[in-house]
């Protein structure tokens, strides 16, 4: 399982609380920065618009699911979890529960524009 990073929400707060569930069933977990939230972030309460921002609200057009299946995808490379190059499955959503299954042939994020949206297996038809 991939979840965002530590302070996500707030300063020094870790709001994953399913850690210690999903380990003892086997599982195992990511919790790492999202490519296209945290530093885009604080770039945009600077400047009010950046390329990351671009990027995420073109992926966010097909749902959030999408955006969050292409992130996770990324941020599993990036942490060596997946290899790059992999059809993977990537299931994503929001707060509210996925919605999003996708195969993507995985890259890390440095090199996002080579990463693939292979098939789409489901996305909300209203988003």
């Amino acid at each position: 399982m991939v979840v965002h990073s530590v302070g996500f929400k707030d300063p020094n707060q870790n709001s994953f609380s399913q850690k210690a569930r999903i380990e003892a069933l086997g599982g195992k977990i990511l919790q790492s920065t999202m490519p296209f939230h945290s530093i885009n972030d604080a770039i945009r309460a600077k400047s009010g618009t950046s390329v990351e921002t671009l990027i995420a609200d073109t992926l966010r057009m097909m749902g959030q699911g999408t955006k969050a299946c292409v992130e996770i995808v990324a941020m599993a490379c990036d942490n060596g979890l997946i290899e790059s190059g992999r059809n993977v499955l990537a299931i994503g959503g929001t707060g509210k529960g996925a919605d999003t299954v996708l195969v993507v042939r995985s890259a890390n994020s440095k090199r996002l524009f080579d990463m693939r949206i292979v098939e789409v297996i489901a996305k909300p038809e209203n988003i």
